[in-house]
C-alpha cells in the first residue's frame, strides 16, 4: 500500500547527486542536525563552484538494517528529496543525509517534513563548521 502524498507538493527536477568519497568526507566534516529520521551534514563547496546547485548524498548503513531494507530507506529517502525536500537547500553546498532505522517506519509525509525542516535549520546555522571536539583540538591554549 502506498502512501498518500499532499496534493501541494510537486515534484522538483532531480537533485544533483554526490558521488566522490571525499565529498561525503567533507560534509561529515561541516555543520549537522539530528532528526529521528535521520542526520543531515552540510558543508559549503570550494569558491568556484558557489553558485552550483545543490548536491546531495544518502548513506545507510549495515547497523541500520539488513540489505532490502537498507534499499527501502535509500529509495524513500530519494523520492523525499524529488518531491521537494530538496526545496530548501542553498545552492554552493553539499549536503549528505545518514539514516536512521526509523526512515523505514516513518509515515511518508513527516520524512518530507523532517527533510525541510533538517535543511531550514542548517541553513540558519549556516556554513559554522564543527562543533565540540574538532573545533577545541584546533585551539591554542595559552
Amino acid at each position: 500500500m502506498k502512501a498518500q502524498v499532499p496534493a501541494e507538493v510537486k515534484a522538483s527536477p532531480r537533485p544533483e547527486i554526490l558521488r566522490r568519497r571525499g565529498d561525503f568526507v567533507r560534509a561529515s566534516r561541516g555543520a549537522r542536525i539530528a532528526l529521528p529520521a535521520f542526520t543531515v551534514q552540510m558543508a559549503p563547496r570550494e569558491q568556484a563552484d558557489s553558485h552550483a546547485p545543490a548536491r546531495f548524498g544518502l548513506t545507510v548503513t549495515r547497523k541500520v538494517a539488513g540489505a532490502v531494507e537498507r534499499n527501502r530507506i535509500r529509495r524513500r529517502l530519494r523520492e523525499a528529496l524529488r518531491l521537494g525536500g530538496a526545496l530548501g537547500a542553498k545552492a554552493g553546498r553539499d549536503y549528505v543525509f545518514v539514516a536512521r532505522r526509523a526512515a523505514l517506519l516513518a509515515p511518508f509525509p513527516e520524512l518530507l517534513a523532517q527533510m525541510t525542516e533538517g535543511l531550514a535549520r542548517l541553513n540558519d546555522r549556516g556554513a559554522a563548521g564543527p562543533k565540540g571536539k574538532v573545533q577545541d583540538a584546533n585551539r591554542k591554549t595559552g
